[in-house]
């Protein structure tokens, strides 16, 4: 149970939920329902799990190939490829059906689209092009579309500013990491772009271009109505602190540099949706 238990990675899951949850809180009515948000919250749960599950199969030779995954349940033996096959499509539908008749067939589509872009578009792309994370970044912000599909059963303005705001987090987030372990991904054959970029110019530019990005971005839930002026404060000195910190990286180019904007995207995506629930 413990293997498969880390076939579902819940360490990434729990900021994927969060995500969800601030999206259904954008998009509740007046009077929400708890037992819909905990239908959507399960719901994409199940889903992100069943993904992660697909994604270790989908990616077992490399995983084998690299050190920081080499220990993950399917290369280390502790769970056959066949089986965590299965057991990532059981996983996936229980998800999708848990939208679909627990929160709105909308979050169910959302949740759909999410699974195969990351393991249609994303995953195989990985080995193929630098590209690759920005296709990721697409099914990476679906989470809060999924919450307040749910709450709502629309998708609208404020749905898609909560989009953009974690559709532009990533590329910091990711590149720091990919700048931390590019001797590894470039081990398992994986052409982010760190790997490629070998003095980290091209890394470090665009860590702080999309971090700069990030700070109008963020301002989008106040224009639309969504947020007031103390979240706008707040957002705008996250938004700084977290562009301080990719100037670093685009400066040094280490991995103590990279291990700093890491720490900053950590920090900044629950303190922005905290700013969000103060409103």
């Amino acid at each position: 149970m413990k293997a498969y238990w880390e076939l579902t990675k819940p360490r990434i899951t729990w900021l994927i939920l969060m995500s969800t949850a601030v999206g259904y809180f954008a998009g509740r009515p007046a009077q929400w329902d708890a037992w819909q948000l905990l239908h959507a919250l399960l719901g994409t749960a199940l889903m992100a799990s069943g993904t992660a599950a697909l994604n270790q199969w989908y990616e077992r030779d490399t995983d084998a190939r690299m050190r920081r995954t080499r220990h993950r349940p399917i290369p280390a033996g502790s769970v056959t490829p066949g089986r965590a096959l299965v057991f990532g499509l059981a996983v996936s539908l229980a998800g999708f059906l848990e939208l679909w008749l627990g929160a709105r067939p909308l979050a169910a589509l959302c949740g759909l689209a999410t699974l195969l872009l990351y393991l249609l578009a994303y995953t195989p792309l990985k080995t193929r092009t630098p590209h690759a994370m920005a296709a990721g970044a697409i099914p990476g912000a679906m989470p809060p579309l999924i919450g307040y599909a749910a709450a709502s059963g629309s998708l609208d303005a404020p749905a898609w500013a909560l989009f953009l705001i974690l559709l532009l987090w990533q590329f910091p987030h990711f590149l720091a990491i990919g700048w931390m372990y590019r001797e590894d991904y470039a081990r398992g054959g994986i052409r982010m772009l760190p790997v490629l970029d070998s003095d980290g110019s091209r890394t470090g530019r665009q860590a702080l271009l999309f971090s700069a990005l990030l700070i109008p971005a963020a301002m989008l839930p106040a224009l639309l109505g969504a947020a007031g002026w103390f979240y706008v404060a707040g957002a705008l000195a996250l938004g700084i602190a977290m562009l301080r910190a990719a100037s670093a990286l685009a400066r040094a180019r280490s991995v103590a540099a990279a291990r700093g904007l890491l720490r900053a995207t950590i920090l900044y995506l629950p303190a922005l949706y905290l700013l969000m629930m103060a409103g």
